[in-house]
């Protein structure tokens, strides 16, 4: 993984590789979240909130960044907590906490919101894609996988809580993908069922809760802070040039 921007608090291998899409040649993508030195937030330019790098595929984000994309329930982001153990690269004390506080990023509306979303995104993109192309062919299957996973994870996660990652039958899912890729039009009913499922009760609250992570970026923040230097006896300090003297 390259350098980060901070400390990395937690990262995995994630995307097709976890859920079990990958195959020969396929691009590997992690994820993580790192903690910049607390003082850096201090000054008049706030740090990037995001490292992206291509080759290798790395998107790293900010502590507090994370944190609000999770509490909206963003699949991609959200993922790197729902992760089967041995996809984990680095995992902190703090990113171990994280991971025990998983469930209460989530909320049924933001779970539809995000994950309906995403999912239409890859509807749309099926519906403008070139067919005589063979590589655009190759596109729209991808784009056809994420859409039925989106929908299936979403109705799961309304039903029990739990974002599974690891899909159990990943190639039941490849194949209906490429069948949604021949004919898109067909995958209007999933969204459908997918929606109305999601309008129903389940298991998630209507709201998530904010303070388990508002108490945890307390402590990343406590823990990546160095104070400042106390000065030395008898060195020299630095002048105000008078501006804020006594004037009397």
């Amino acid at each position: 993984m390259p350098t980060a921007p901070g400390t990395v608090l937690i990262s995995g291998i994630v995307g097709s590789t976890a859920y079990g899409f990958a195959h020969a040649g396929s691009d590997v993508d992690r994820l993580g979240l790192f903690a910049v030195p607390t003082e850096e937030l201090h000054g008049l330019h706030r740090p990037a909130e995001s490292h992206v790098t291509t080759a290798p595929d790395v998107t790293l984000h900010e502590a507090a960044k994370w944190c609000r994309l999770a509490l909206s329930c963003n699949p991609t982001a959200s993922e790197l907590v729902w992760l089967p153990e041995d996809l984990y690269e680095t995992v902190t004390p703090l990113g171990r906490e994280l991971v025990g506080m998983r469930s209460s990023f989530l909320s049924a509306p933001a779970v539809r919101k995000a994950y309906l979303g995403y999912a239409d995104q890859q509807f749309r993109k099926l519906l403008t894609r070139d067919a005589g192309s063979p590589a655009t062919r190759a596109r729209a299957a991808k784009h056809a996988r994420h859409l039925v996973r989106l929908v299936e994870q979403a109705v799961r996660l309304h039903r029990t809580g739990h974002n599974l990652i690891r899909l159990p039958d990943p190639e039941r899912i490849r194949e209906l993908g490429e069948r949604i890729a021949d004919r898109p039009a067909t995958a209007e009913r999933l969204l459908a069922d997918a929606a109305d499922h999601l309008s129903r009760p389940g298991v998630l609250p209507d709201a998530p809760d904010p303070r388990p992570a508002e108490a945890w970026l307390r402590r990343v923040r406590a823990a990546h802070y160095s104070p400042p230097r106390a000065p030395v006896p008898g060195a020299p300090t630095q002048s105000t040039g008078g501006a804020l003297g006594p004037t009397g």
